[in-house]
C-alpha cells in the first residue's frame, strides 16, 4: 500500500518526456507573451492588462460590471479599477452607473475605444 502512493516510484521515461514537452510548451508560451507586450508598448503605447481588459469589453457592447471583468481577468477589483482609470482618462472606456443598483457601474467601450481595439487587434 505505501508504495501506491508514492508516485515518484513510479515515473517512467515517458513522464520525463511529457515534464518536458510540458515545460518547453510553457517557455514557448512566454516567448510569445512577452512578444506581445514589447509589440503592444512599442506600437500601440498600452499594456497587455489594458489591452486585455479592451479585448474583454470589445465581446460585450453593453458592457460589464468591475466584478465580472474582474472575474473574468482573474485579477483584483483594485486592478480592475486602476486599469479602468487609465483608460477612462483617455476616453476608451466609460462608467455607466446601474439603474437597479447604483452602488454598481458597468464599463463599456467608447466609440473611439472601439476603435483603437480594432487597430490593436
Amino acid at each position: 500500500p505505501a508504495d501506491e502512493l508514492d508516485l515518484s516510484s513510479r515515473l517512467t521515461q515517458e513522464h520525463h518526456q511529457s515534464l518536458k514537452l510540458w515545460l518547453r510548451m510553457l517557455s514557448c508560451t512566454v516567448r510569445i507573451e512577452t512578444e506581445i507586450r514589447t509589440r503592444l508598448r512599442s506600437t500601440f503605447d498600452i499594456t497587455l492588462p489594458r489591452f486585455d481588459l479592451m479585448a474583454q469589453l470589445e465581446r460585450y457592447p453593453k458592457g460589464l460590471r468591475m466584478g465580472e471583468l474582474s472575474k473574468r481577468m482573474m485579477v483584483t477589483g483594485g486592478n480592475i479599477t486602476g486599469i479602468t482609470d487609465q483608460l477612462a482618462l483617455e476616453n476608451l472606456v466609460v462608467r455607466v452607473p446601474d439603474p437597479k443598483d447604483r452602488r454598481v457601474y458597468s464599463v463599456r467601450l467608447t466609440p473611439a475605444g472601439r476603435r483603437a481595439f480594432a487597430e490593436m487587434a
